[in-house]
């Protein structure tokens, strides 16, 4: 697939915190989840940028202006032996969709994969998201059928968290 060469990927920078934190909302209200974004732009700086980032972002820009974005950290497969890459947020705004942005931004994180000597780059899509399946699918990318994301936040985490003392 050929993608526009006015489309540019950078890894995001203090500046771009603040397109971050608007994409990460508009992600959020697509998704039907807008309640439960709590995150700051401090939040994201922190995350980011602090000595030791947790997460990295890349920006999708489009004729300059912001339109994509992918969040991502390191994980780690003890199978394998080697870390992964775990792609928490993918997104395009509406109007760009279906021109290859976000598959160009897929391979720019497949590429970064590869060349960190990952064993897999993984994410985890709603079941009614039917747009990004089959997107995920044309680039060849395996549901894990077998496996269940378990999640513990809020109160519960806080709850068993108290065990540990």
């Amino acid at each position: 697939m050929t993608v526009d060469p006015e489309f540019q990927i950078h890894p995001a920078t203090v500046a771009d915190v603040p397109i971050i934190l608007s994409l990460i909302k508009e992600l959020a209200e697509y998704e039907r989840l807008a309640h439960e974004v709590v995150a700051t732009e401090a939040d994201l700086r922190k995350a980011l940028f602090s000595p030791r980032p947790v997460v990295e972002a890349l920006v999708g820009r489009f004729e300059g202006e912001p339109i994509a974005l992918a969040l991502f950290f390191h994980s780690f497969s003890t199978f394998l032996g080697r870390p992964g890459i775990y792609l928490e947020d993918l997104y395009v705004r509406p109007t760009y969709r279906g021109r290859g942005f976000g598959r160009c931004l897929l391979a720019h994180l497949a590429g970064l994969a590869v060349e960190r000597q990952c064993g897999r780059l993984e994410w985890s899509v709603l079941t009614w998201n039917e747009l990004a399946i089959k997107s995920y699918r044309r680039a060849e990318a395996i549901p894990m059928d077998d496996w269940t994301v378990y999640r513990l936040t809020g109160d519960a985490l806080h709850r068993l968290a108290r065990e540990s003392r």
